[in-house]
């Protein structure tokens, strides 16, 4: 159980939204495709909002309080929402706003990266690794996740090997997306052993953070001993609350070498951060742990549902269940290689996944599905996607 949170058979699971009114929504999941396919692409909850963020939006827009973000309350709020969930005790001063993970870590590379110099990454990956690095100035350096048959990890021999080589930064995944590993405190600590003996700054993407599930855990880098000299950590409120279209991020900091870092981030970053973002990122940090308990409660059964699902209607796909994330990282290389599998299941299936191949070439022949949804519509959707084959 997650520190911090109920028992979860204490906790009612959420109902999703239903399939009309789902296809009334104007974000990107939901517009992308045509009316027949059923999305479970891009990293967005078929979920209603948490009372407590509907209502601050609310309030907001009745007295047309819809002008620029200060930021006030953030780093008060993520200080307490990480206290509780996972013991961690950040001074409110060290939390910084951005509009977005993405340019919290471009901009943290771009401030420790000299041009050319290479960062390292394991893949697969979230696609936009590959973009975010040469936005920057650097180069990926990929190390791939290891996988012993068990489950992805960390390839700590394959990080020690790249570390030697000299990179100027490590763009970390925690938990990982698109496998759902939650790292392990060993597995981060030699991290920092490594980052301290070689030079390398760790830059941290905990977006997914809140999004451990039951039966694991998630350990916030900066928790690790050591780790505040060498790591910056970036997180969000928007994977677990639905909330990307807001536009809020909290970059954070253990130490005064990594708080000079993003004090020389560019000048433009904070003001971009969205006004509602603010609000509705303090509202889920301060009041949404009971929605999101039920999140949880959810995404655990939906886990379940999947797996059942693909055992009985799609034997030829294998899967590690995530330990956090509502995402599936499926292995569909029996069906075919690189986007044949994603192809087929949109061709024929109308059902539209991410590709494999997106998150490196670590997926030829993988799928990514987002299993944040309804169970009728999960079932409606593997099983056109077995009829496709």
């Amino acid at each position: 159980m997650t520190q911090g949170t109920p028992a979860r058979s204490a906790v009612e699971a959420l109902e999703a939204e239903p399939l009309e009114a789902l296809r009334r929504r104007r974000s990107a999941k939901w517009r992308a495709h045509p009316p027949d396919v059923l999305p479970l692409t891009v990293a967005e909850l078929d979920f209603p909002l948490a009372p407590p963020i509907a209502a601050v939006l609310s309030y907001a827009v009745e007295r047309s309080d819809t002008g620029y973000a200060t930021g006030e309350g953030l780093g008060g709020a993520l200080a307490g929402f990480a206290g509780r969930r996972w013991g961690w005790e950040i001074d409110p001063a060290a939390v910084v706003a951005a509009p977005d993970v993405g340019m919290g870590v471009v901009e943290a590379l771009r401030t420790i990266v000299a041009p050319g110099s290479t960062v390292v990454v394991n893949t697969p990956v979230y696609p936009p690794f590959f973009e975010w690095v040469p936005t920057a100035g650097g180069r990926v350096l990929e190390v791939p996740l290891a996988n012993d048959g068990s489950g992805f990890r960390l390839d700590l021999a394959g990080l020690a090997e790249a570390f030697a080589t000299g990179p100027a930064a490590y763009l970390l995944c925690n938990p990982h997306n698109p496998v759902g590993r939650a790292h392990q405190p060993a597995e981060l600590a030699e991290v920092v052993r490594l980052a301290t003996r070689f030079g390398v700054t760790v830059v941290s993407d905990e977006i997914h953070g809140p999004l451990a599930l039951p039966g694991s855990s998630f350990t916030p880098m900066l928790t690790v001993p050591g780790a505040a000299s060498c790591t910056i950590s970036v997180l969000s409120a928007t994977k677990a609350w639905n909330l990307a279209g807001l536009k809020c991020a909290l970059v954070v900091t253990g130490s005064a070498a990594m708080a000079s870092v993003v004090e020389r981030f560019a000048g433009y970053v904070r003001p971009r951060t969205s006004h509602l973002g603010v609000l509705a990122t303090v509202a889920a940090l301060e009041a949404g742990d009971p929605w999101l308990d039920r999140l949880l409660v959810t995404l655990a059964q939906r886990r379940v549902q999947l797996g059942a699902l693909l055992a009985s209607r799609l034997p030829a796909i294998t899967w590690h269940p995530p330990e956090a994330t509502y995402l599936a990282w499926l292995d569909c290389r029996a069906i075919g290689p690189g986007l044949v599998p994603y192809q087929r299941f949109l061709d024929r299936g109308r059902v539209a996944l991410e590709p494999g191949p997106s998150f490196g070439t670590q997926g030829d022949g993988y799928v990514r599905l987002n299993f944040a949804t309804g169970a009728d519509l999960l079932d409606e959707a593997v099983d056109r996607m077995a009829r496709a084959l």
